[in-house]
């Protein structure tokens, strides 16, 4: 039995893009290239592609994830490796509904809160490894530090901000707004001010993380919900603004 990319793509809970770029790096062969170009995936690609999905929810940057692959001959032992970790995660969420159930019921009820009871579950350093295989240590101590200065409401403002840059970008997209316009580079301006809070957005830095926007799917995902296409538009309208501008 064999699924079309699209039928993947959809059972999945991704884009028929990002499986050609899995593709690409060498992490998702297809089963076989129909007479129209189409790709099809047998069982194997289907279990393989689950492994990559669940390496990528743990954080693991693609060169990590093939190299991963590579060393994990037996699929079994491997997914019982995935298992585990999911059981994991599985109980840190729980102690996150935890907390947060606490949380609710003591503000609910005037009680004193906890700050070990408030934060059960919580870990802001989940993405260390990353940031520092990619950008350095010193990239994520910096962050670090300046994330943990913030007061909440700060925390939350930072985070609405970019949460509005995504939705103008969404909306561009949907009206097909070309990435080097006026409009779009107006976004884009925005989205590279805000990535100069916590950084130095250089040339090579922009263009880059513009197309982990697209190469990552959790990113992908991330825009893409304000309209299919948008991952696309942000990574070529902040290649043309570090191109103009940095």
């Amino acid at each position: 039995m064999e699924w079309s990319i699209q039928e993947i793509a959809k059972k999945a809970g991704t884009t028929s893009r990002t499986l050609r770029h899995y593709g690409e790096r060498g992490l998702l062969e297809p089963s076989r290239i129909g007479a129209n170009g189409y790709r099809y995936y047998d069982q194997a690609g289907l279990v393989r592609l689950q492994r990559i999905l669940l390496l990528r929810e743990l954080g693991l940057s693609l060169p990590a994830i093939a190299e991963v692959l590579a060393g994990q001959r037996d699929t079994s032992a491997a997914l019982r490796t995935h298992l585990a970790l999911l059981e994991q995660e599985r109980e840190r969420i729980g102690r996150q509904i935890a907390s947060v159930r606490t949380t609710l019921r003591k503000t609910e009820e005037g009680e004193e809160l906890m700050a070990e009871e408030v934060f059960d579950g919580f870990d802001h350093t989940v993405y260390e490894e990353e940031v520092t295989e990619r950008w350095g240590r010193d990239a994520y101590e910096k962050g670090d530090r300046w994330w943990r200065s913030l007061g909440d409401e700060r925390k939350k403002a930072f985070m609405e901000e970019q949460a509005g840059i995504a939705r103008d970008f969404g909306r561009a997209a949907r009206d097909g707004l070309a990435a080097d316009s006026d409009e779009v580079q107006a976004i884009a301006r925005r989205q590279v001010a805000w990535l100069s809070t916590t950084t130095t957005p250089s040339k090579e830095y922009v263009i880059g993380l513009g197309q982990m926007y697209v190469d990552d799917p959790r990113f992908t995902a991330n825009y893409d919900k304000h309209g299919e296409g948008t991952a696309v538009l942000v990574r070529d309208a902040m290649k043309v603004y570090a191109e103009r501008n940095l």
